[in-house]
């Protein structure tokens, strides 16, 4: 009998044991035909690859990701991180469809890869509600009865309102749960869950969420999962001690890890790979981080053609020179070799998008008074809440200072605060929300962005209204991205055409840009372990504790807006809280 290919004297990742064995890996058509330990003379094969001294693996399957977060197309991103050893991802284009809505998700992923790109019913859109946040599109009911036809589409993407989830029976997104489990029982339904414990986090799972991906913290790692939870690691909950926890209890089968967010300028040195590596270098044996990145996401996702090298099983395969340095020989895609190290990839863009996704910003430009905080007030000071954001993750909390008071407006210190600013893009209302944050920069500056979670209006970050209204000004002239300015002039940019969210610039180029307005983000004075999410985090009203939308500063497990300008200070005004 003549197979396709043998791979020869394979040191093979066995999955049931989690142990490397040499063996003797014959492949047919698009699947694994044979594993054996001795070649077997009655099997001839048209491809043969001496594999002596390598190592065979599952291809890497990430459960849980979004290809809008390296801000590039479905058919740019596949010809990434293939090369790394990634086979298999399950994207929810939640980004995407906040923008456009089911449109923007059908001509996003209308597109052939080699990467397996299944799909997660956007559940969020918008992450909360119309009433607190504006949206260009919208995910209802009859939206996800049609996507529920769609063949790659395999879960329920994050369902992040924790209100409507855990206390709004009738709320759209426990209809929209109700909707997918009535049409398929087994359907994962994966939750976004952050600091939700004990009774809340039962309220939470009445829902029958399954799943979370949020921040993890070791002292509540256990406690999640005997609540039913499966938990997916991304890489600011892979801590010594999470680690640990993992291998004291033997926690690998509730596990796995998943890359969430991988910014455009991190995706040229890895994707889940890294992941596998920082387990490593936390401890955990490579045999066993293997595990949580093939074998219990493709359980998960119920992909159980693939996540071992078994007979039977789908050949996405990968053969790598060492395991140490993740140095990738050949990646193996449904038995037909799509990645070699010693031959040059070729890159090309034939995916299309419609004319008006690349005009989508509605926006009106800011004026000085736009850039200001005004108030009634007689007194000559008021007492303001501040957002401030921490040095690390995408949480923030709220401190109070007092400010003094010049005709009317609000007096900041410009090196130790700033404006936030959020203006509605969709609708041409010229809705600005004005509200301040904790942040020393070192000159009069300002960032601003359209890739802000998960809504995409502008935000504009600045202490100088010139710097502001250039900021803006160039943001509508890209129709998106990315801009940072000091003292009037543009620094740096990031161009992001489509929908305000996405390039199809090669990813190198894509991330070089990206890396140059971290670098002019740092110039002004700020710095975090990850800036870009930082920033672009400040919009999302489903993270703890305290962020902003084009409606105003928002607390977002209660879901009341609270005003900058505290109710002392505000005349004629007993509460200073608008609960929506």
């Amino acid at each position: 009998m003549q197979v396709d290919m043998l791979i020869k004297d394979a040191w093979v990742y066995q999955t049931v044991r989690r142990v490397f064995e040499k063996k003797q890996v014959y492949l047919l058509n698009d699947s694994i035909y044979y594993v054996a330990t001795e070649l077997d003379d009655t099997l001839s094969a048209k491809i043969t690859i001496e594999a002596e001294d390598q190592y065979l693996i599952p291809g890497l399957i990430d459960i849980h990701m979004h290809i809008e977060s390296s801000m590039t197309t479905p058919e740019i991103f596949s010809q990434t991180v293939l090369p790394y050893g990634v086979t298999t991802v399950v994207a929810d284009a939640h980004e995407m469809a906040n923008v456009f809505g089911i449109e923007g998700l059908r001509y996003f992923f209308d597109c052939s890869t080699v990467l397996d790109i299944f799909q997660a019913i956007p559940s969020s859109v918008p992450s909360t509600k119309p009433e607190l946040e504006t949206t260009g599109g919208k995910i209802g009911l009859a939206e996800v009865t049609e996507l529920l036809t769609w063949p790659k589409m395999i879960c329920l993407g994050e369902a992040m309102d924790f209100k409507g989830i855990a206390y709004e029976k009738d709320s759209l997104i426990r209809q929209i749960i109700e909707l997918c489990l009535t049409t398929n029982n087994t359907m994962p339904i994966e939750g976004h869950i952050p600091k939700i414990y004990e009774r809340e986090l039962a309220d939470f799972l009445s829902s029958k969420i399954t799943s979370d991906h949020t921040h993890q913290f070791a002292e509540h790692l256990i406690e999640k999962m005997e609540a039913g939870l499966f938990i997916e690691l991304q890489e600011k909950s892979l801590t010594k001690e999470i680690v640990e926890c993992l291998m004291e209890h033997r926690l690998f089968d509730h596990a796995c890890i998943v890359t969430d967010d991988v910014m455009a300028d991190q995706l040229q040195h890895g994707h889940l790979n890294l992941l596998v590596q920082k387990l490593v270098e936390l401890g955990m044996p490579i045999e066993d981080a293997l595990y949580l990145a093939t074998y219990t996401p493709a359980r998960r996702m119920h992909l159980t053609d693939r996540g071992r090298i078994a007979p039977g099983q789908l050949a996405d395969i990968v053969l790598l020179d060492s395991l140490e340095n993740w140095q990738v020989d050949m990646v193996i895609k449904s038995g037909v070799i799509a990645y070699r190290k010693d031959q040059e990839t070729m890159y090309e863009v034939l995916q299309t998008f419609p004319a008006a996704f690349y005009h989508s910003l509605e926006c009106e430009p800011l004026t000085k008074a736009d850039c200001q905080l005004s108030t009634s007030t007689k007194q000559t000071s008021v007492r303001c809440r501040i957002i401030k954001r921490e040095a690390v993750g995408t949480f923030t909390s709220l401190v109070v200072e007092e400010f003094p008071v010049a005709d009317q407006k609000v007096q900041i210190d410009p090196l130790n605060t700033c404006y936030l600013l959020v203006q509605e893009r969709y609708t041409k209302q010229h809705r600005i929300s004005k509200q301040l944050i904790k942040e020393s920069f070192t000159d009069k500056g300002c960032i601003a962005t359209t890739w802000a979670h998960d809504h995409h209006n502008l935000l504009i970050m600045g202490n100088d209204a010139e710097s502001m209204i250039c900021a803006q000004k160039r943001l509508l002239e890209l129709q998106g991205g990315y801009v940072v300015v000091k003292a009037g002039e543009v620094i740096a940019e990031c161009p992001l055409p489509i929908g305000g969210i996405i390039s199809q610039e090669p990813i190198a180029i894509l991330g070089q840009r990206l890396q140059e307005v971290r670098h002019a983000m740092n110039k002004l004075g700020y710095y975090h372990a990850n800036e870009i999410m930082s920033f672009s985090t400040l919009s999302l009203p489903v993270s703890p504790a305290y962020k902003v939308t084009d409606f105003g500063l928002l607390e977002t497990k209660t879901q009341r807006f609270q005003s900058v300008i505290m109710k002392e200070e505000r005349e004629g005004n007993h509460d200073d809280t608008i609960d929506l």
